[in-house]
């Protein structure tokens, strides 16, 4: 068996003052927190998620691609996480199959415990692998940096796949 793992990192701030942007986490909207700012949905899990699978296939998603997805009006991060799972089908003939996620979320708000339940379904119907093999865990950040102050989020994902 062959195994190889992808980190991904994403931050985004929070939008400021009045906006009808929706706050999208993990692919779920939310309506407890404002939105985060970006030139997609801002969403920083999966933006993070499609960065780590990137990482296991060498072809950056969330960067050029996505930037000349957004300027076509294609801002659901959906929508990229879908093109980095192309990549990785395409990789080795398919063989490869994701084993394992695992998601670090920094932020004071909103609380993420809550969320956690529904996050991991959706990442897990996202990625065609069991609720089981997803994990979120998530921390203020103790106020020291930006997101720990409340204004923004940052995630780091760590993804594993497999090969007979």
């Amino acid at each position: 068996m062959k195994v190889k793992t992808g980190i991904g990192l994403d931050s985004h701030r929070f939008v400021e003052g009045e906006s009808d942007r929706p706050f999208i986490l993990g692919g779920l909207q939310f309506e407890d927190a404002p939105a985060l700012a970006g030139n997609s949905d801002a969403d920083v899990i999966l933006h993070a998620v499609t960065d780590a699978i990137s990482g296991v296939t060498g072809r950056t998603v969330i960067g050029a691609v996505a930037d000349a997805m957004c300027k076509q009006g294609i801002t659901d991060s959906k929508a990229y996480l879908a093109v980095a799972l192309e990549d990785l089908a395409k990789m080795g003939g398919g063989a490869w199959q994701i084993s394992h996620l695992s998601v670090a979320v920094e932020c004071l708000r909103p609380k993420i415990d809550p969320k956690v339940p529904g996050l991991r379904a959706s990442l897990a119907s996202l990625l065609a692998i069991e609720v089981e093999d997803v994990c979120i865990t998530a921390t203020t950040g103790e106020g020291l940096n930006d997101c720990g102050r409340g204004l923004g989020m940052h995630v780091s994902a760590v993804l594993t796949v497999v090969r007979d």
